[in-house]
């Protein structure tokens, strides 16, 4: 059972380096949060798209080799990023499709999705930092470091990431599940929310439970972490147990609605890339949970499961 990062046997690695690509190397074009994809077997018409090589996108963007970016490596196997200028027609072909951040959460093999949503992290990160926040400048290419340095003032600006608590509020055989207002992704959530200033993730935990439905909470206890890259997210996961009042006070400009479920009533995740959906499935069937949540689904044995969870 695996979240969208849990990629093994690859190895990711992503040390910078300056180097650029060579023909069988992966380019990622990106352009308005999606990404130009290649389905290799034209005759296929619902066929899988993948992420095409230099050699494939070199025809396409004849200066690709100069402005392409390098991004990570995964299992010694280089992946570049080229940004898409405004003014460039790049025009989709019978094996050539724009596919946004939506497919990467389904895209197989799963290395494949995460190496596409974390170079369209990247790429949202280098189009907001275009010039520079201190003097206006346009910012450049570091030459030692993955950053984006102002030639004229010297401000470096790195990757974005935006750390934010997941916390499963539990009360007995009981889980706190909500649902977003005005949002994409219409499942059951957990209580969620972006460190603040001067915060520690214990903190946020108890005020993000306290804003959101109205409940104090004890015994805050770390579940695990998940970088999430569809919104420049490293996810911090915690137990916390419902602490007096079980009344929720609902914020509605967040929330469209919360209750408190038992483990029959919370509905099983079919796909599973998130922390979220792995800490639902383990407060449901226990420590087990990945050989229990397969039993269920009528196969006796453990599943290969990815979770759609919150944009």
């Amino acid at each position: 059972m695996k979240m969208i990062q849990d990629i093994a046997p690859h190895k990711y690695d992503n040390a910078f380096s300056g180097r650029k690509p060579e023909l069988d190397d992966y380019v990622l074009l990106i352009h308005n949060n999606s990404a130009l994809l290649i389905n290799r077997d034209a005759k296929i018409q619902d066929g899988s798209f993948e992420i095409p090589m230099f050699s494939e996108l070199a025809a396409t963007v004849p200066d690709a080799r100069e402005r392409a970016v390098y991004l990570f490596s995964i299992d010694e196997k280089p992946y570049f990023l080229l940004e898409k200028k405004e003014e460039e027609e790049i025009v989709e072909t019978g094996c050539l499709e724009w596919k946004g951040t939506q497919y990467f959460r389904m895209m197989e093999p799963m290395f494949q999705a995460f190496a596409a949503i974390t170079a369209t992290q990247v790429w949202r990160w280098r189009q907001s930092r275009k010039f520079c926040g201190h003097c206006g400048a346009r910012t450049t290419d570091s030459k030692t470091e993955r950053a984006l340095v102002c030639p004229v003032c010297g401000q470096i600006e790195y990757p974005k990431i935006s750390p934010a608590v997941i916390v499963a509020v539990t009360n007995g055989d009981k889980l706190l599940m909500s649902k977003y207002r005005g949002r994409a992704y219409r499942g059951y959530a957990l209580i969620a929310g972006f460190v603040e200033i001067g915060e520690t993730f214990e903190e946020t935990v108890h005020r993000e439970v306290m804003e959101e439905v109205g409940l104090k909470v004890k015994n805050v206890r770390y579940f695990k972490s998940q970088p999430w890259a569809f919104t420049d997210t490293e996810m911090i996961g915690f137990y916390a147990e419902l602490d007096g009042d079980d009344a929720i006070r609902l914020q509605e400009d967040e929330l469209a609605e919360a209750g408190w479920y038992t483990r029959e009533e919370i509905p099983d995740d079919e796909v599973l890339i998130s922390v979220g959906s792995e800490m639902k499935m383990h407060f449901k069937y226990g420590d087990d949970w990945m050989e229990k949540l397969g039993t269920v689904k009528g196969t006796g044995e453990t599943l290969e499961l990815r979770q759609s969870a919150r944009a």
